[in-house]
């Protein structure tokens, strides 16, 4: 019988399980987001929203749960408000975009609420690609946080869905999602997408690092 390459990976996981390190937290904090732009091209198009929400993860009792209370959303001031079509996309309006947050103080909040957690994004090389680059034209500095994209974790972890976008993973799970495209509306259903994958996840991981070594497998599976 063919086996799957998790089941093959299964003696090294456990393997690996068993060094890690006794300094590593118990519970953590991580954080699911979404980003609203102006267009796809980034290096082109501006940052227009971010919405955040915590994620607890208690490793000792193998638990995740969303946070509502550890939530972040601010709408960033544009100059030039992006395109109707744009704005019939994620519903903030020219007005809205106009009298929003100074960028640099919306950006300078993002990142004390942030801290030092891990993100998680649903592809997140967007997400993560605009953040980095609105933070550096804005702030003169780096966001260090690690990123884990959670459609790779959705992919490795549920081999046989041959889903790909937002949309059809959260079909498959079941997830509602009352506002998609709105920044705020679309964070809260990727972290409650992470909660969904979380049994398969927890099976093959006990930290941080493990779930991004986990992720990164998704380059092997069969879309």
């Amino acid at each position: 019988m063919k086996r799957r390459w998790w089941d093959l990976l299964r003696g090294p996981l456990a393997a690996w399980r068993g060094h890690r390190s006794a300094t590593a937290p118990a519970v953590e904090r991580w954080i699911a987001l979404d980003v609203e732009t102006s267009g796809l091209d980034l290096r082109r198009d501006r940052l227009i929203s971010i919405a955040a929400i915590g994620l607890k993860v208690d490793w000792p009792l193998r638990r995740i749960s969303i946070i509502p209370a550890d939530s972040f959303e601010a709408v960033l001031r544009q100059e030039q408000p992006s395109s109707t079509q744009n704005i019939l996309l994620h519903g903030i309006g020219v007005e809205r975009q106009r009298n929003a947050s100074e960028p640099q103080h919306a950006l300078e909040h993002f990142v004390r609420f942030a801290g030092h957690a891990p993100l998680l994004a649903f592809h997140a090389a967007f997400d993560q690609g605009m953040l980095v680059r609105s933070i550096r034209e804005q702030l003169h500095q780096t966001l260090s946080n690690e990123w884990v994209d959670i459609e790779h974790l959705c992919a490795v972890t549920h081999e046989q869905v041959k889903a790909r976008s937002l949309d059809e993973w959260m079909t498959h799970f079941d997830v509602t999602c009352l506002a998609r495209h709105q920044a705020s509306a679309d964070a809260f259903a990727a972290a409650e997408l992470m909660c969904r994958i979380w049994p398969r996840v927890i099976e093959q991981c006990d930290s941080w690092r493990q779930v991004r070594a986990l992720a990164k497998h998704h380059r092997w599976v069969r879309r």
